[in-house]
């Protein structure tokens, strides 16, 4: 396998090639249908028509969402994996009451991390559409990561557009031709469930539109540790 810094040298589709040629296993692509992992998976369906897309079905995404989701699907012949929590969204609310309004922490957790956690299981290599400039979180994101699950079962985590800037992602996609989600005509920079999601500010950072700022992750990303 190439070293880290070798990786950082290629292309995204370098990366998928490196990555699939000398690591055994299932991969699959956690893939909310944002521009960036359209971008991954228009690349890694290339390689692997029947990847395994895993969508996590919160029950709170924008309309918008879903019938993008459902259109891509067909026109990609997609192999979609729609992870949902052990609660509808109507008995997490019996139960819990407004979560994403009192504690969006546990609400990512019930609807996110959780499903997210019992999905990865059956897979080796972990695709995102991660990048470092996305957030401050992110920053230090490598393209190609060793991730220990909690249960202690080690996944390849793999970004291959870590480097790329917001101009690359819109630059690809308009040259590949790639149908993207309407919302972003509408202004949002980073999109997830409706009520925790709104346009940022001119020249703020993409995910400050999130949780009205008050976070930047949901969790996904940070559950995981990196197992150097």
């Amino acid at each position: 396998m190439l070293t880290g810094q070798q990786l950082e040298a290629l292309t995204p589709g370098e990366v998928i090639d490196a990555v699939l040629t000398n690591h055994a296993g299932r991969a699959c692509i956690t893939c909310s249908f944002q521009v960036e992992d359209m971008i991954v998976l228009h690349l890694l369906r290339q390689r692997v028509p029947s990847v395994p897309v895993i969508f996590l079905e919160t029950g709170y995404h924008f309309r918008e969402t879903y019938s993008y989701r459902d259109r891509m699907a067909k026109q990609w012949d997609l192999n979609i994996i729609n992870a949902a929590a052990t609660l509808s969204v109507a008995e997490q609310e019996q139960r819990f009451g407004i979560l994403h309004s009192t504690d969006p922490t546990r609400c990512c957790q019930l609807r996110k991390v959780e499903p997210l956690l019992r999905a990865l299981e059956f897979y080796e290599i972990w695709f995102t559409g991660l990048r470092r400039e996305q957030s401050p979180t992110r920053r230090n994101l490598k393209t190609v990561e060793h991730h220990a699950l909690p249960t202690g079962k080690i996944l390849l985590k793999v970004s291959p557009l870590a480097a790329w800037t917001w101009q690359q992602v819109w630059d690809y996609t308009r040259e590949q031709e790639i149908e993207y989600l309407p919302l972003y005509d509408l202004g949002y920079a980073s999109i997830g469930c409706e009520p925790c999601t709104s346009i940022p500010s001119p020249d703020a950072d993409p995910r400050s539109g999130r949780w009205g700022g008050a976070k930047l992750e949901c969790g996904i990303h940070t559950f995981s540790k990196r197992a150097e």
